[in-house]
């Protein structure tokens, strides 16, 4: 990833902390609001593949 890419990536999710986050969290705390959701969806999309079967095994 370029310097310029990863620049815009992040302000863009800069940006979305601003218009959802404003007035919730103060802004010098959004990181530890945001670190943890990417983190939460990163793993989300790494274990859709097998969720059906962890539901599966839930039921039984």
């Amino acid at each position: 990833m370029g310097h310029s890419v990863h620049n815009k990536l992040v302000s863009f999710i800069k940006n979305i902390a601003d218009d959802c986050l404003r007035d919730v969290y103060v802004r010098g705390k959004y990181r530890d609001v945001i670190l943890p959701m990417v983190v939460l969806r990163r793993l989300d999309t790494l274990l859709e593949t097998g969720k059906e079967a962890v539901m599966q095994e839930v039921k039984f």
